[in-house]
């Protein structure tokens, strides 16, 4: 059952992979923006999944976030989601990734629960 105040994390490490060089974001070898985009959204799908009816999923609608540190390779980046409302389909998460203790980014999140079946329906036209 979802409720508000759930929390999950994920972790992810800085490789060459998922710089800024790499996403073609920037020129250093740091933790890219959509890189920390993409782990917010994956510590508050996989965290609500479980919660979710057979056949229904969610989509990421929104964001709202800052990138305020940089990263090297080979620094572990650890995620926090809390979800923080619940209005009937549509999620909304704090989302907050740290290097060790240090912030280095953080915002909100919205997400829609979704019937898989139909959304893919309407995607493929």
């Amino acid at each position: 059952m979802l409720e508000v105040g759930m929390k999950g994390t994920a972790q992810t490490k800085v490789t060459e992979e998922n710089t800024a060089k790499a996403f073609c974001s920037g020129a250093l070898d740091v933790f890219a923006t959509p890189a920390m985009l993409s782990l917010m959204e994956e510590t508050c799908w996989k965290m609500i999944q479980p919660e979710l009816g057979d056949g229904e999923g969610s989509v990421g609608t929104k964001v709202d976030i800052s990138h305020d540190r940089a990263s090297a390779i080979g620094h572990t980046i650890t995620c926090e989601a809390v979800l923080t409302e619940i209005d009937r389909r549509r999620l909304v998460f704090e989302v907050t990734c740290f290097d060790g203790d240090n912030v280095i980014g953080k915002g909100t999140h919205e997400r829609f629960i979704i019937n898989n079946e139909k959304f893919m329906e309407k995607a493929l036209g």
